[in-house]
Formats: C-alpha cells, structure tokens, sequence
C-alpha cells in the first residue's frame, strides 16, 4: 500500500503547500491498481499541520505546487518523497505518478500528448 497526499485548490494542485485548506489523500495497492481517494479540510491553512498530517497518515509521496525549503527538507528527512513545483489538475498528475512520468517541475496544463 502507498499513500500520495496532493493538496488542492479546485481540481487543481495547489499553487503553494503552505496555503492549502484542502488536501486529497489517494491510497493505491502495489500495483497501482485498486485505489481510495479522500479528501481532508484542514480547519487552517498552515505548513506545520500538513506536514503532522503527513507523518500521521503515513503518506509516502507528497505532491505539490510550491513548498518551502524548510518543510521540503523536513519532509524527506522524514523520508516522504516530495515532487515540487508540480502544476496542473490532480487528476492528470496523478496518472502521470503511477506511469512513473512524474517529475519535479511539471507542468500538465494544455492538451494530452
């Protein structure tokens, strides 16, 4: 089982980690296969909190826009693998996680290649 934490604004990933109010946690089996979405409203947005919640969830893989060097460095020291700069609509960043396409510093707006 692997767990991805992708905060969001809309159906979008958000811009900045630090500002979101709501985050989608996605379960998926080892094959990437079978998977269990929810969605998480944070009561504030604030980075401590999320990354509580990470550690808590035990999530695997966070997913986001912006994110500041102090909680990217906390979060892979906790050994929580962090795409960054990521944008575009969580669904398609998804799909290009478990095709293993995705890359820090990707931007998947725009038509489908």
């Amino acid at each position: 089982m692997k767990k991805i934490l992708i905060p969001l604004y809309g159906n979008d990933v958000a811009p900045r980690f630090d500002l979101a109010t709501e985050v989608l946690i996605i379960t998926t089996d080892d094959a990437g296969e079978g998977r269990e979405e929810k969605i998480v409203v944070m009561p504030q947005a604030s980075a401590e909190q999320l990354c509580h919640l990470v550690l808590t969830e035990g999530i695997g893989v966070v997913i986001c826009g912006g994110i500041e060097e102090e909680y990217y460095q906390y979060l892979t020291w906790k050994r929580v693998g962090v795409f960054d700069s990521v944008v575009g609509p969580w669904e398609r960043v998804f799909e290009r996680f478990c095709k293993n396409e995705l890359r820090t510093g990707s931007i998947l707006y725009g038509p489908v290649p």
